[in-house]
């Protein structure tokens, strides 16, 4: 999503490298219908929900595999910076 810091560090890294594809969420319900099947049936989100995260950006690598983890794709998390989502400034 273009308004959250997380993800738009990821869409910086992945500019042009075709072996990425961006689905933003926030684009088109049908995406976000997708992404929330996805975050309800997958236990990778367990503790983003129960921390009262989004659970994004996540990553479905090649082999099916869902992680939230910018390393797991070959990507680098974005550094802490104080910048969030959440009203109350902690994740995403």
């Amino acid at each position: 999503m273009a308004t959250c810091p997380d993800c738009t560090y990821i869409e910086e890294q992945v500019a042009g490298d075709e072996r990425f594809e961006l689905i933003d969420i926030g684009h088109h319900v049908c995406y976000l219908k997708e992404f929330l099947r996805l975050r309800d049936s997958s236990r990778v989100f367990d503790e983003a929900k129960q921390m009262g995260y989004a659970g994004i950006p996540c990553f479905v690598l090649e082999d099916g595999t869902v992680t939230l983890s910018a390393e797991d794709a070959g990507l680098k998390s974005r550094p802490a910076d104080g910048q969030s989502c959440s009203i109350d400034g902690t994740g995403c």
